[in-house]
């Protein structure tokens, strides 16, 4: 397993090493102190299976940073690791391509969790996130209150959940139902999370379980 490090802090790097080496019996890291250095890792590194980008450091620009590496270097996963704790913001980054954000205060375990979930093709975002976004949400699109209520999963998510049994991608779902990309990533997260499971294809299948979205594979 091959993980780019972008962070500007040592101290970071060296307590984050740590926890990236227990996520396979070998890891290699390679570590860049500023976006460039990242771009030029990326580049000569395409098998990278995984990216970990600091929001702030030097050469970044936030948000459009990350959608800048998400456009070059696509089939690699992004996870924004960050002090930034700010929920508009990190909708911002997800809306950028990242398919993770962990805030800088989480705890090693809650870090190492939230890169396994990415790794095995999961989405993960700040559990206060969620629970902003489903707060919003129970208000939005009242049709099949009553399920999404039982099941802990609001209208919306769904309505995302049927769009995933039917092979779309998030992106398309974002245009079917005109969301913006990085919000249909935290609803797929959410429900995950409400459905206790770590990837779309066991979403899809627990949802049919439940009787909550129709049967279309077999």
């Amino acid at each position: 397993m091959k993980i780019l490090l972008a962070d500007d802090h040592a101290l970071f790097r060296d307590g984050l090493r740590y926890v990236l080496q227990q996520l396979a019996e070998r890891v290699e890291i390679l570590e860049a102190p500023d976006f460039q250095v990242a771009m030029q890792l990326a580049s000569k590194h395409p098998e990278l299976d995984m990216a970990l980008l600091d929001l702030h450091m030097p050469g970044s620009t936030g948000p459009k940073s990350v959608a800048y590496f998400h456009r070059r270097f696509p089939h690699i996963p992004v996870v924004v690791v960050s002090a930034e704790e700010d929920s508009v913001n990190i909708e911002k980054v997800m809306n950028s391509g990242a398919t993770g954000f962990v805030c800088k205060s989480s705890s090693a375990q809650t870090m190492l969790n939230a890169l396994k979930l990415v790794l095995a093709g999961g989405v993960y975002v700040p559990p206060e996130i969620l629970r902003h976004a489903n707060s919003e949400l129970m208000h939005d699109d009242k049709r099949n209150h009553q399920v999404a209520n039982s099941h802990g999963l609001t209208p919306r998510q769904l309505e995302v959940l049927r769009h995933l049994c039917a092979g779309m991608s998030n992106k398309e779902i974002a245009s079917t139902i005109n969301l913006a990309e990085g919000t249909v990533k935290i609803h797929v997260a959410a429900a995950n999370q409400a459905l206790n499971v770590n990837s779309r294809v066991e979403a899809v299948i627990v949802a049919e379980q439940l009787g909550l979205i129709g049967v279309t594979h077999g």
